[in-house]
């Protein structure tokens, strides 16, 4: 692997991406990886990502960058929907259940909302959370929360790529570690 990157290529179940560096601080930056759109990525890892998460009630993401994974992967599963948690209440929402955030990606605190008739579909019932990258893990707290909060269990958590040391983590399932970069007086270069 090239020591001073100015970019950072992947691979991802047969399909090649490049992403781009965002620097966190002055010495330290993350990949890019946005999954939003890439339908050919998408449908390339769902399968997989369905097959490591196993038989669940319903799948529960949040918006946006999560939800065409949620749609697929809820394909493969055989399930006729998945639940989209948001960022902003809406005026049609009635009975709301929300849930606070902080994410490496996000400035400031963010919330996380369910309607009621959402979180009534998600009641007394196993779920999987689904992100595409987990990082920090405080998205990912949130919707857990979000979720025991419309009185949901949650039995798997999951995303496409695991961050820096949340690939050590235990309670979740997901395709490949996305290491976390160091500046270099070249570029980056990957967090040993």
């Amino acid at each position: 692997m090239e020591e001073n990157m100015k970019e950072y290529t992947m691979e991802l179940c047969g399909i090649t991406r490049t992403l781009s560096f965002i620097p966190i601080n002055e010495t330290m930056a993350f990949a890019s990886f946005v999954v939003l759109g890439d339908t050919e990525l998408v449908a390339a890892c769902a399968p997989k990502l369905a097959e490591m998460i196993g038989p669940v009630d319903a799948i529960l993401t949040a918006e946006a960058k999560g939800i065409a994974l949620a749609y697929e992967v809820s394909k493969c599963l055989g399930l006729n929907e998945f639940i989209v948690a948001r960022k902003s209440e809406k005026s049609y929402m009635k009975d709301v259940v929300s849930a606070s955030v902080h994410s490496i990606t996000t400035t400031g605190e963010q919330h996380l909302y369910l309607d009621g008739v959402d979180a009534s579909k998600i009641k007394n019932k196993r779920i999987c959370i689904i992100d595409d990258v987990i990082s920090t893990g405080e998205s990912l707290h949130a919707l857990e929360v979000l979720a025991q909060n419309a009185g949901a269990e949650v039995v798997k958590k999951a995303a496409l790529l695991a961050e820096g040391n949340a690939a050590n983590r235990e309670d979740i399932v997901f395709l490949k570690k996305l290491p976390l970069f160091t500046k270099t007086d070249d570029g980056y270069g990957e967090m040993k």
